[in-house]
C-alpha cells in the first residue's frame, strides 16, 4: 500500500495530538494530588493565604485539565501563566520560612494577623513532642497552654520549604509541557487548514467531466 504525503502527515499529527494530552493528563492529575496534599496541611494549620493560594492554584489545574480534555488551547495557556504565578508564590514562602528579607517565620503574616496559628509540622512533625501545662489563674476550664516542642527530626520550615520546593518543581515541568502541548494543538490547527480542512474548495480538487463526454463513443473506420 502506498502512502501519500498526505496519508503521513494525518498519521503523525494524529499520533501527536493523541500522545501530548494523555501525558499532560497524568501529569495534571499528578500536581492536583499534590496540591490538595497541600492544601488539607495548611488547613489543619490555619494558614489562610496559603490556603486561598491553594484554593486558586487547584481552580488553574481543573482548567488545564478542561482545556486537555476538549482541545482547548486557550484554557493550557491560561493555566501555563498561572504555574509562573505559582512559582513565584512558593518562592516567597521559601524566603518567609528561611526568614531573607526581613521576613519572619514567626509573624501572622500568613494568617492575615488574625490568629496565632502556625504551620501545622511546628508541633506535628517527624519525632515532635509538645509539653503542655495546664493554664494558671482560670479555673473551670480544661484547655492546656503549649509549652514547648521537643525532639523533632527535622524543623517545621525546612517541611514547608521543602513543600514549596516541590510545588515549584512541578510548576516547572508543567510549565514546560503546557506550552509543549500548546504548540502541537496549534500545529495540529495549520496543519488541517493547510489540507483543506476548512477550505471550502479542498486542495485535491478533481474536476469533474460532463456527463455527454463520459459516454462519447469513437467510431473507428472499417
Amino acid at each position: 500500500m502506498l502512502r501519500t504525503p498526505l496519508a503521513t502527515e494525518l498519521r503523525l499529527v494524529g499520533s501527536r495530538s493523541y500522545g501530548c494530552p494523555t501525558y499532560l493528563l497524568f501529569l495534571l492529575f499528578l500536581f492536583q494530588l499534590v496540591a490538595l496534599e497541600r492544601q488539607v496541611f495548611d488547613f489543619l494549620g490555619y494558614q489562610w493565604a496559603p490556603i486561598l493560594a491553594n484554593f486558586l492554584h487547584i481552580i488553574m489545574v481543573i482548567l488545564g485539565l478542561f482545556g486537555t480534555i476538549q482541545y482547548r488551547p486557550r484554557y493550557i495557556v491560561v493555566y501555563a501563566i498561572w504555574t509562573a504565578i505559582w512559582v513565584t508564590w512558593n518562592i516567597f514562602i521559601i524566603c518567609f520560612y528561611l526568614e531573607v528579607g526581613g521576613l519572619s517565620k514567626d509573624s501572622e503574616l500568613l494568617t492575615f494577623n488574625i490568629s496565632q496559628h502556625q504551620s501545622w509540622w511546628s508541633e506535628n512533625g517527624p519525632g515532635c513532642v509538645r509539653k503542655e501545662t495546664p493554664m494558671i489563674g482560670i479555673k473551670g476550664l480544661d484547655s492546656h497552654s503549649y509549652v514547648s516542642v521537643i525532639g523533632c527530626a527535622l524543623e517545621y520550615r525546612y517541611i514547608e520549604v521543602m513543600h514549596s520546593a516541590l510545588q515549584i518543581l512541578v510548576a516547572l515541568v508543567g510549565f514546560v509541557y503546557a506550552c509543549y502541548v500548546v504548540s502541537v494543538f496549534t500545529e495540529e490547527e495549520d496543519s488541517f487548514d493547510f489540507i483543506g480542512g476548512f477550505d471550502p474548495f479542498p486542495l485535491y480538487h478533481v474536476n469533474e467531466k460532463p456527463s455527454n463526454l463520459l459516454f462519447k463513443q469513437t467510431y473507428l473506420p472499417a
